[in-house]
């Protein structure tokens, strides 16, 4: 799969695609199954860190689709993502490669181009807003560049 100028993995079993997400979501860092299974829990979702060990391990090949929610969450992107075949695989690379590039200062704003007259999509508008409490956090005294708690 190719996104802009870079070439993405072929992801397709669930392993894959964590230890792809845990790479681009927490670079540099060591994330132990209890850490991320404690971010699930803070952002509403319910994982254990001997399951989510076990997805790592490659022994969970087809979770429930609660844990591919809590898997979500706890990365902060669709779900769906985590899915067979899924079709939002390709957004979600896409998307962690603009957050990439925006947090480096490859891209510095953002316009709305061709947007309907109902507006931006919510998912859209949500994301947005995101990007622009980052960049908030960035200027003030003692930001560290990222508003979102372990990364």
């Amino acid at each position: 799969m190719d996104i802009g100028d870079e070439h993405v993995p072929e992801l397709q079993s669930l392993r894959q695609k964590v230890e792809y997400m845990l790479e681009k979501t927490f670079p540099g860092q060591k994330v132990s199954g209890r850490t991320f299974a404690e971010l699930v829990k803070e952002r509403g979702g319910s994982l254990s860190h001997s399951y989510f060990s076990n997805i790592l391990a490659g022994k969970v090949t087809q979770p429930s689709e609660e844990i591919l929610k809590a898997l979500g969450l706890g990365f902060g992107v669709d779900w769906r993502f985590f899915k067979e075949e899924s079709e939002v695989v390709g957004d979600v690379v896409a998307g962690l490669r603009f957050l990439a590039k925006r947090r480096t200062g490859e891209i510095s704003g953002v316009a709305g181009r061709g947007v309907a007259d109902d507006g931006l999509p919510p998912e859209l508008l949500e994301f947005a807003l995101s990007l622009l409490a980052d960049a908030q956090a960035e200027q003030r005294p003692g930001g560290t560049g990222d508003a979102h708690p372990g990364s």
